[in-house]
């Protein structure tokens, strides 16, 4: 564990690898994110083509040594009238978790957003995830929607709440 300050900026497109190696973690060993199989970089293309800088934001923490989180704002949903709400997410290095870097992200994450024309944002958190419950509350979210066993994964069903906030 470095004891380097942190620092939060914009990702770039050489930041990928490093994205992958994180989100990849969690797709082969944990139910937090519902997509099943690893991605490499040519495959995720298409979600790092979407952030433009200021609806969809890609933020990442470096330690000094590597990136060890990122955080993103993504499309809602699809469809026109959705445009002034997005989804967030954040993931953090298997080995980086428990420090505060989450929280760290959204400090900058969420300001940055409310800059823009939104009106909300969401973030999905498959249950159970007591800590990423408590990081978003703590941002102000509330519980908007329970869906029950709405993934299945390692050949189990799992829940997902939706938790809203205005910005």
């Amino acid at each position: 564990m470095s004891t380097r300050p942190l620092v939060v900026r914009p990702a770039t497109a050489a930041d990928l690898p490093a994205l992958l190696t994180i989100y990849n973690h969690y797709i082969s060993n944990s139910h937090c994110t519902f997509d099943t199989q690893p991605f490499n970089v040519e495959e995720r293309q298409p979600w790092w083509a979407q952030f433009d800088g200021d609806r969809y934001q890609c933020l990442v923490a470096e330690d000094g040594v590597r990136l060890i989180g990122y955080a993103s704002s993504c499309p809602f949903k699809p469809k026109a009238a959705y445009e002034t709400s997005v989804e967030i997410s954040v993931y953090v290095a298997a080995d980086s978790t428990a420090r505060g870097i989450g929280r760290q992200l959204y400090e900058v994450l969420l300001p940055r957003l409310a800059q823009q024309d939104l009106h909300r944002v969401y973030a999905g958190i498959a249950l159970p995830n007591a800590a990423s419950i408590r990081l978003h509350e703590s941002f102000g979210f509330s519980k908007a929607a329970h869906y029950n066993e709405v993934g299945r994964k390692f050949g189990q069903y799992w829940d997902v709440a939706w938790y809203e906030r205005a910005l």
